[in-house]
């Protein structure tokens, strides 16, 4: 065992401090959480549209047969809840009475709170804890109490928890079983970059932990509830100095990563192999997300695409303004209600030459030019919408009366929910999005993952144990 590294009680029980990130949409499910539970860690079950099965044991293809998207909706929140119960359920054999299962939801997928509490109901006594982020959950805290469960908020700053904790949680102290701190620099998936940070000018986690830790105290909480450090952690050894440290309280580290490339870990083999090839810098800080927040993914095909889609762009008015007093002759089909800069119309006409013959409108009015097979897919993804969000840009679905955000959807983003479930059950992993933390690099030059070894869960967790 790692210098310092010292089992915690949680969940009734004392478990190893090292906490398995959940990855929705399948990237982690009850083989790669049940594992490390059974490892002596807390594991955790993604509860974001997870997989169940029929009697068979066959994963259930989340097909939606309803004509509009609010009933579509409702087959989606049913899937969502089938399948973060029968995730915990098999986790929670696999883990034979060891170590704890935490749940994962975020607060902005479609039907969060009856996701949340229909998973609840139907697994009592199996979940020791939810963690949650992706928005302000503010009713997090009410929701775990009533269940009897630990609730573990994620946020990327100790403005963000000082919000959470004034406005609810500190009604229900008792039921706050960690505080994750996920570095909105670091790690893989939605970061929670607010817009007075830079994306690309990365901040020491230490200070930002050791204010959400002077935070905590303010508010009169024990230096025993763990910040979970989430977020670049690869091993133990670079983490010394956070170990017994009295500025920071007891420190939990999380590892969302690393659990992808194990045997267990249920994401296809082509998608392990990749993780294997990663150079530093492979790992893109995008915003394309329909979510509208900022997200880590593999800068892959599929988003190098997004990026040239959107480069591809022109502003325009609808009368001549300014220097926009070129009407735009390329990509509109003959209408003429589009001013643009001279130089944006010799783009468009360029664009057209090379076969990007049609436009797309955007919330801010521009206009993105496309293939047209490009624009087919993308009026066909959005009108396929089956509210995965509580708000999405990409098809304007919003989890609200009028079922609309009451903006144009937008064409330079992408439904998430169809490539996240392409990829997780074995579609091309160049052209799907592949979340992964900025540490991925490492699996190429890594001595434990020399000569394409792959290890088991327990193989893991007993290499991060020893600090390597």
């Amino acid at each position: 065992m790692f210098k310092g590294l010292k089992p915690i009680s949680y969940g009734g029980r004392e478990v190893l401090p090292l906490v398995e990130g959940g990855k929705g949409v399948s990237a982690s499910n009850h083989a790669s959480s049940g594992a490390w539970a059974a490892a002596g860690g807390i594991g955790t079950v993604s509860a974001v549209n997870a997989d169940s099965y029929d009697p068979e044991g066959r994963i259930v293809p989340q097909v939606y047969h309803a004509l509009t998207r609010r009933e579509r909706h409702e087959e989606l929140v049913q899937y969502a809840i089938d399948g973060a119960v029968a995730q915990v359920q098999r986790a929670h054999e696999i883990a034979g009475g060891q170590g704890a299962i935490n749940i994962n939801v975020l607060w902005e997928m479609g039907g969060a709170q009856r996701v949340l509490e229909g998973t609840l109901e139907r697994t009592r006594g199996l979940v020791a804890g939810v963690t949650c982020g992706a928005g302000m959950p503010y009713r997090l805290s009410e929701i775990a109490a009533t269940y009897g469960v630990y609730y573990l908020p994620i946020i990327s700053s100790a403005r963000a928890f000082r919000a959470l904790w004034k406005r609810a949680y500190s009604k229900v102290p008792e039921w706050l079983g960690a505080v994750v701190y996920e570095d909105p620099w670091l790690a893989g998936g939605h970061n929670g970059l607010s817009n007075a940070e830079d994306p690309l000018q990365p901040q020491d986690p230490y200070p930002r932990v050791r204010e959400l830790r002077t935070t905590m105290r303010e508010g009169g909480i024990s230096d025993d509830v763990p910040i979970v450090m989430a977020g670049g952690v690869w091993n133990l050894g670079e983490w010394e100095h956070w170990i017994d440290n009295p500025e920071l309280g007891q420190i939990v580290f999380q590892f969302g990563t690393r659990p992808l490339l194990t045997r267990e870990s249920p994401i296809p083999e082509e998608w392990k192999q990749r993780l294997m090839t990663l150079e530093e810098g492979d790992v893109l800080l995008h915003r394309f997300s329909p979510t509208g927040f900022y997200s880590s993914a593999v800068r892959n095909p599929f988003l190098r695409a997004l990026e040239a889609r959107s480069k591809r762009q022109i502003a325009f008015t609808k009368e001549p303004i300014g220097d926009h007093e070129f009407q735009l002759d390329v990509g509109v089909g003959g209408k003429k209600h589009f001013w643009v800069t001279r130089g944006d119309l010799l783009h468009a006409r360029e664009w057209f030459a090379q076969g990007y013959t049609e436009s797309l409108k955007t919330p801010d009015e521009t206009l993105v030019f496309v293939e047209p097979d490009e624009k087919a897919q993308i009026r066909k993804d959005q009108a396929d919408c089956m509210g995965c969000l509580s708000q999405c840009s990409f098809s304007s679905w919003a989890d609200n009366e009028k079922n609309s955000t009451g903006r144009l959807a937008d064409p330079r983003s992408f439904c998430i929910q169809k490539t996240l479930q392409d990829i997780a059950h074995g579609g091309p992993v160049e052209n799907n999005l592949m979340f992964a933390g900025h540490a991925a690099f490492r699996f190429k030059s890594d001595p434990f993952y020399s000569n394409g070894f792959v290890p088991t869960v327990k193989q893991l967790v007993e290499r991060i144990a020893t600090g390597a």
